[in-house]
């Protein structure tokens, strides 16, 4: 996997220069629809409360068990749109993206939602993105001064930037288009057999939004009840 993700990364770039506004478009409507909810999946704020009523209260069970839906949500899309191996990759892959950006998106402002954030707040949905970036690229983008700051940080801010917004809307599509393009490679190229695919995208999309559920976890502290 760790040739496909490299090999992912080295393209995403080259993709994301193409069309940055369709791309930071693309990320920004995924959380616009995590928030507000889309057909049947209703929004993040009414997940978070569901799962809280459902655990009667509990806090830090509400955010489990959101990790636990949203892990079979991701590995479950992660299976369909990469079920067809390499030669559907061009339909599939912006279908898998978007999915994708919009079930972990849920899942980081559901979180933060519980944690007493005003999911309305301009702020707070940086923080979702940055979120959505994963602790590891996290650190290297602040490193590289690429990003201000943590999650927690953007979050409580003490002012909105709006041109940060469709910086941080680039890179999360930029770092997303590499991790489908990776393991697109690394389930398909390498086997040729489309079903591996699927497993692969199954399990590599589970996995990644266990660990975004966890690092949302970790960053979004509970805010004092006003």
């Amino acid at each position: 996997m760790g040739i496909g993700q490299n090999v992912g990364r080295s393209l995403a770039p080259k993709v994301t220069n193409i069309s940055p506004r369709m791309t930071a478009s693309l990320v920004r409507e995924a959380l616009a629809r995590a928030i507000e909810g889309v057909g049947p999946l209703p929004g993040a704020a009414a997940a978070a409360d569901k799962a809280l009523a459902k655990t009667n209260g509990d806090q830090e069970k509400a955010v489990k068990a959101l990790i636990e839906t949203h892990v079979r949500l991701g590995g479950a899309q992660g299976f369909v749109t990469n079920l067809g191996g390499i030669a559907v990759m061009t339909v599939a892959a912006p279908a898998n993206i978007t999915g994708l950006a919009l079930l972990q998106c849920r899942l980081i402002a559901a979180i933060a939602h519980l944690r007493g954030y005003d999911l309305a707040d301009a702020r707070v949905r940086n923080a979702v993105l940055v979120c959505l970036l994963g602790e590891e690229d996290v650190k290297r983008m602040i490193k590289k001064k690429i990003i201000p700051a943590p999650p927690m940080a953007m979050a409580t801010a003490p002012a909105d930037d709006p041109e940060l917004a469709t910086a941080l809307s680039n890179a999360v599509a930029q770092e997303l288009i590499g991790r489908v393009i990776g393991k697109r490679l690394a389930g398909t190229v390498g086997r040729r057999v489309p079903v591996v695919g699927g497993v692969v995208g199954a399990s590599t999309d589970g996995y990644s939004t266990w660990k975004l559920g966890r690092y949302a976890d970790k960053e979004f502290l509970p805010r004092p009840q006003r």
